[in-house]
């Protein structure tokens, strides 16, 4: 598999500012740019048109897991 460099995609494409442009180039050097370089990446998926799957329903109750318990000791 190809390693994509979204980085120089994103440079190429010249949408963003000197300031993006400098942290793109030479790498996050605090956690404030690390958040930006998070939010540079998601804007080049955007670009790209890439869709983050939905995240999975992990949704559960005390009753579920209460009915769960007594089939067990029923059984």
């Amino acid at each position: 598999m190809t390693e994509i460099n979204w980085r120089q995609e994103l440079l190429d494409s010249q949408q963003f500012n000197e300031k993006e442009r400098d942290l793109l180039i030479n790498g996050p050097k605090s956690l404030a740019q690390s958040w930006l370089m998070g939010a540079l990446y998601t804007r080049w998926k955007k670009l790209k048109g890439f869709i983050e799957p939905p995240p999975p329903d992990l949704k559960s109750s005390f009753l579920d897991w209460e009915k769960s318990i007594s089939n067990k000791d029923s059984a």
